[in-house]
């Protein structure tokens, strides 16, 4: 039976078809092509209307190509209505390392996460950049990150850990889309958005060694919706260089990522805590902000830790507006 909601007598359109099913309406028109996986009727004898059987037939087909069944195959026994199992690694050229089953989800979540990682799975890069797009317009951008790309993220980092480096295409491609999704919903940098007398913008870095810098992305994202300046500097920010930016741009804040225990140093958030900029008598200091798992279980005195992205925009436009 599906999954899904019957369509109504006149049928789906393939646009809202593919919402349904989390893949690209592109994909859909693809596997008609291709595979002959299309409606059975189509209005005015053109436009595709996909009926309660052929709604059937591509849950099926979706099914199929995630477990990593490949998509000519799938067609075949979609259009038998035989179910298929997914191939086993034999070794030999055949073999399909990177086919991907099931993501490991933990408790309740959104059914964009179940869409957006099928789509992730089949490497369907035009359906994962198409369900990103729609999840940060249909929720904002602080939903979109905490609620449906975080978890699908998390999914596939634990589908990889525990797959033997398998997996590793599907988070590739999906943190890359990530990113090109919170960069699209950035604020362009405005010239002179920092004027002379007023608060210094928020830097942003991850600590040196600190390669994952998607949490600064969505962040970095977030305060340009809030109208508060910044300046990014991503991913391994060496101290020389990162204490040379504050003294230079003499900012409001200062945030130091770090994702694993081994790169958080107290030290380092102390000597940035400690730079000061400005004539004498008026020399001023930056609030140093510690984000990240990273950071966890330290005691850190004076140095803010946000919960998580709505927590950390809360923080930092208060402290810019101040």
């Amino acid at each position: 039976m599906s999954a899904f909601p019957s369509p109504d007598d006149a049928g789906l359109t393939t646009g809202a078809l593919a919402r349904r099913l989390g893949v690209a309406p592109t994909t859909l028109r693809s596997w008609d092509r291709r595979y002959g996986i299309g409606p059975a009727v189509r209005a005015d004898g053109r436009h595709r209307r996909w009926r309660p059987e052929d709604v059937a037939v591509l849950e099926t087909m979706c099914r199929l190509t995630s477990s990593g069944v490949p998509p000519a195959d799938a067609a075949r026994a979609a259009k038998r209505g035989t179910p298929q199992p997914s191939p086993e690694p034999t070794g030999g050229a055949a073999a399909r390392p990177g086919a991907a089953g099931a993501l490991p989800f933990g408790g309740d979540v959104r059914q964009e996460c179940r869409g957006l990682a099928r789509a992730a799975v089949r490497l369907d890069a035009p359906a994962v950049a198409e369900q990103l797009a729609m999840a940060v317009e249909r929720h904002g951008l602080t939903v979109a990150w905490q609620e449906v790309m975080v978890p699908t993220l998390h999914a596939v980092g634990r589908k990889w850990a525990s797959s033997g480096d398998r997996y590793v295409e599907v988070e590739h491609l999906l943190s890359w889309h990530v990113s090109t999704a919170l960069r699209s919903a950035t604020r362009p940098v405005v010239p002179g958005d920092v004027t002379g007398g007023g608060p210094g913008p928020v830097v942003l870095a991850c600590v040196p060694g600190e390669q994952h810098s998607l949490p600064l992305e969505a962040l970095n994202a977030g305060l340009g919706r809030l109208g508060v300046p910044t300046r990014m500097f991503g991913a391994a920010v060496p101290v020389e260089a990162l204490t040379a930016a504050v003294q230079r741009l003499g900012p409001v804040a200062v945030v130091l990522w770090a994702q694993a225990r081994s790169t958080a140093s107290l030290p380092l958030a102390r000597h940035i805590a400690e730079t000061r900029w400005g004539v004498t008598g008026a020399r001023r200091a930056p609030t140093v902000m510690l984000a990240g798992p990273g950071w966890a279980g330290r005691p850190t005195p004076g140095l803010p830790r946000p919960t998580g992205l709505s927590d950390a925009l809360t923080l930092l436009a208060g402290a810019y507006n101040a």
